[in-house]
């Protein structure tokens, strides 16, 4: 849950994707790089979201490569956080262009500080072998599964309208959502499945549902690692916080229509925990995977 204060008049729905994903040029940090600058929208701790960071920064770097070549893989450090109420400039330099391969270095700023450094790479669409694992069976689809609203039917509103009608993306959970609490027998177990797919069509720009795809990456990667140990997002006093995130894009998908994000947490220690993501086309295509690492502290661990 939100670590700050608010009232049902600060919950405002998060803006178009589309227009969150809108970046325009800007100054660069330094010479031999192009600059460009994103909006932040609003959340309720007050710090910007790390898959709009995530997101923005890869639409950055897909400005600056050929049109043959889509992303394969990104690297990035959560640095700092964010304020919502300032822009985000990125600054993208070139590391290599070769003759199937491109890779980008962008750096995240406000005022002056980075708060994000990503490495990411791209490929023109070649032949090669093919294999991929399939998905977990016994996942009911997306509409035999509550909304978010709907699971959150007898809470207070301010509370559904900050986990539901805010976000960019529709979800869905199996075996059930952990906004308020954790179902017993959704306890001990540190895996999950989301339904995931935007509120709004996003046309057939390739690059844009990649982008959309790593925003969304970043929304319930806490879940399993929380699930585990039966602690919902409401817990007083918790605070999480991505460290790093990794993400892999296998093939091409579309970021508007269901999504399947499988989720299992492989170990958590030192205040940290890890996540390792599957996503996977409603025919049960492998199209991407994720992995980040995220800070996790409870008040009854803090010195």
């Amino acid at each position: 849950m939100p670590e700050r204060n608010f009232s049902i008049d600060q919950v405002q729905p998060v803006k178009s994707i589309k227009e969150v994903l809108t970046l325009t040029d800007a100054p660069a940090a330094h010479s031999n790089e192009r600059g460009f600058r994103g909006p932040s929208h609003w959340m309720p701790t007050g710090r910007v979201f790390g898959g709009q960071i995530l997101a923005q920064a890869l639409t950055a770097a897909t400005k600056t490569v050929p049109d043959d070549r889509f992303v394969h893989s990104l690297h990035g450090y959560f640095l700092r956080g964010g304020d919502i109420e300032l822009p985000v400039d990125f600054s993208v330099e070139t590391l290599r262009d070769g003759r199937s391969f491109s890779q980008r270095r962008v750096q995240a700023y406000q005022n002056d500080q980075p708060i994000l450094s990503m490495i990411t790479s791209f490929q023109t669409d070649d032949p090669g072998l093919q294999h991929e694992v399939r998905p977990p069976e016994g996942i009911p689809a997306p509409e035999d599964l509550p909304s978010t609203s709907e699971t959150l039917a007898s809470a207070p509103e301010v509370v559904r309208r900050y986990f539901s009608d805010y976000r960019a993306f529709t979800m869905r959970h199996y075996p059930s959502p952990i906004y308020v609490s954790v179902d017993d027998d959704a306890r001990d177990a540190p895996w999950q499945a989301v339904w995931i797919k935007t509120r709004e069509p996003l046309g057939d720009d390739r690059g844009l549902h990649a982008a959309a795809l790593a925003y969304a990456s970043d929304y319930t990667t806490f879940e399993p690692i929380l699930r585990k140990h039966g602690i919902p997002w409401a817990y007083p006093g918790l605070n999480t916080a991505s460290l790093d995130h990794a993400m892999w894009f296998h093939r091409p998908a579309r970021a508007d229509e269901w999504v399947l994000y499988v989720q299992d947490s492989p170990s958590a220690q030192g205040g940290r925990g890890l996540t390792v993501g599957r996503m996977f086309t409603r025919d049960g295509t492998l199209i991407a995977t994720v992995a980040q690492e995220g800070l996790v502290r409870l008040p009854q661990f803090r010195k």
